[in-house]
C-alpha cells in the first residue's frame, strides 16, 4: 500500500517528466530503491535519501515530505534505566532533601557537569540529574537561573541520545525559567537541533530564525557571549536550509555565523550550561558538515586538514561529529581503511557516544559491504554499533 510520501514521489516525479532510472540517475538513489519508496515498500527512507531526491526534483527535503514523521535517527535499543528518575524528578515526584540545599552548592553541581558531557559520560550525568533537579526545585525562585541551566542540561542530554519524548518538556521549562535571554536562546538552539535531528526542517530553520533575530547583536559593543550565541543559532539556520535544499540561505547564515566568529577570534563557551562551543573552528566544521550533505567530500576532507587538532576537546561530541563526516568521505573518495580507523579511534576514546550515532552505522555498513574477512576490531565495532556482517 502506498504511504503519503510513495504518493508524492510518484506524483512528484511523473510531473517533472522523468522515469525511475532518470530519476535514480539524476539523485544517486539506486533505481531498486526509488521504486521501492513508490510502491509504499520503504516507507521511512533515510534523511539522507530523501535529501538527494528532493535535489534532483528542485524543491525542499521538507515538501517531498510534507510533514511526515521522518527522522535522521532511529531509537536507541537499549533503555538503561536511568531515565526512570529523571522522569520522576521532572514531575516533582522525589523525596525532599534531608537538608536545605544552598544555591552555590547546587550551582557549582551543575559546572560540575560539563566535564562529564564534554568527555561524552553520558550514563553518569543521567544518574546524577534526578537529585540535582530535586535540589533546584527545593531552592524555589532562588534557583531560578540554575534551574533553566540545568533543565537545558537534561533535555541537551536527551537529544544527544535521541529520546525525543523525553526531552522537548525540559527544554521548553529551561526557556521559560531563564532569566537570561542568552540562557533562554541557548535552550532555543537545543530545541532547534532536536528539530533537526528529528528531520523537522522547518521547525528547525524557523525557530532558529526567529531566536537569531530576536537576540543580533551589534557587532561594535557586543560581547563574546552575545556573538556566540547568535552564531550557534545561525549554525542551526544553516544546517536546517542545507538539508532543505535552501542552499542560498544555508550560505547566507553561515557567512553571518563565520563573521561573528571571526569578530570573536577563538573557541568560546557558547552557553552557560553545556560544554558547547563556538567560534572559527566550530563554523569550519559546519561548512564541511554542510559540503558533506551536498556530496562535496573533497571539500570535507580539505576543510578538515586545514583545522588545527589541539583547539577543541578532541573526544566532544562536535568533533566526534567532524571525524564522523570526515569518516564519510575517506569512504566516498575511496579511502576505506582510513575511515574504517577513523572509526575505530572515536569508538576507542568515545563509545558511549558513538553507539548512538546511525550516521555512524550507516558509514560502517557502507565499509563492510566491501570486506571479505573481518579483522577482530572491526567485528567488535560492527558489534557495538549493531551492524550486520
Amino acid at each position: 500500500m502506498q504511504t503519503g510520501l510513495a504518493q508524492r514521489l510518484h506524483s512528484i516525479r511523473k510531473r517533472h517528466g522523468l522515469t525511475q532510472r532518470e530519476l535514480a540517475d539524476l539523485s544517486g538513489v539506486s533505481k531498486s530503491l526509488i521504486s521501492k519508496i513508490e510502491q509504499g515498500v520503504v516507507t521511512e527512507p533515510q534523511m539522507a535519501t530523501v535529501h538527494k531526491v528532493a535535489r534532483a526534483l528542485r524543491m525542499n527535503t521538507s515538501t517531498l515530505l510534507n510533514g511526515a514523521p521522518q527522522t535522521e535517527e532511529e531509537e536507541p535499543p537499549i533503555d538503561t534505566g536511568v531515565w526512570e528518575p529523571v522522569e520522576r524528578a521532572l514531575h516533582g515526584k522525589m523525596p525532599a532533601p534531608q537538608e536545605a540545599p544552598s544555591l552555590p552548592e547546587v550551582r557549582a553541581q551543575i559546572d560540575g557537569l560539563k566535564p562529564l558531557l564534554a568527555a561524552n559520560r553520558y550514563g553518569e550525568v543521567a544518574a546524577l540529574l534526578p537529585t540535582l533537579i530535586r535540589d533546584v526545585d527545593a531552592l524555589g525562585g532562588e534557583g531560578r537561573a540554575v534551574r533553566s541551566r540545568l533543565f537545558n542540561i537534561t533535555g541537551w542530554l536527551c537529544v544527544q541520545l535521541r529520546r525525543w519524548e523525553r526531552a522537548e518538556a525540559p527544554i521548553r521549562l529551561a526557556i521559560d525559567a531563564a532569566e537570561d535571554r542568552l540562557d533562554a536562546a541557548a535552550s532555543a538552539a537545543t530545541l532547534a537541533w532536536m528539530y533537526l535531528r528529528m528531520g523537522r526542517l522547518t521547525e528547525a530553520r524557523e525557530l532558529a530564525t526567529r531566536w537569531a533575530d530576536d537576540i543580533e547583536p551589534r557587532f561594535s559593543r557586543a560581547s563574546a557571549a552575545e556573538l556566540a550565541m547568535w552564531g550557534r543559532l545561525l549554525i542551526s539556520v544553516s544546517s536546517a536550509a542545507v538539508r532543505d535544499n535552501r542552499p542560498g540561505e544555508a550560505e547566507d547564515a553561515i557567512r553571518l555565523a563565520r563573521a561573528a566568529a571571526v569578530r570573536i577570534g577563538r573557541e568560546v563557551e557558547s552557553d552557560s550550561s553545556t560544554h558547547r562551543t563556538f567560534g572559527p573552528v566550530t563554523v569550519a566544521m559546519v561548512v564541511a558538515e554542510n559540503a558533506g550533505i551536498i556530496d562535496h567530500y573533497d571539500k570535507v576532507l580539505s576543510i578538515a586538514d586545514r583545522i588545527p587538532g589541539n583547539l577543541l576537546n578532541g573526544d566532544s561530541a562536535g568533533r566526534n561529529r567532524h571525524r564522523l563526516d570526515v569518516a564519510m568521505a575517506l569512504h566516498a573518495t575511496g579511502k576505506p581503511a582510513e575511515a574504517m580507523a577513523v572509526l575505530e579511534d572515536i569508538y576507542r576514546t568515545s563509545p558511549e557516544w558513538l553507539v548512538a550515532q546511525k550516521y555512524a552505522r550507516q558509514i560502517l555498513a557502507g565499509l563492510l559491504m566491501r570486506r571479505r574477512t573481518l579483522p577482530a576490531s572491526t567485528r567488535h565495532l560492527a558489534d557495538a554499533l549493531r551492524v550486520p556482517y
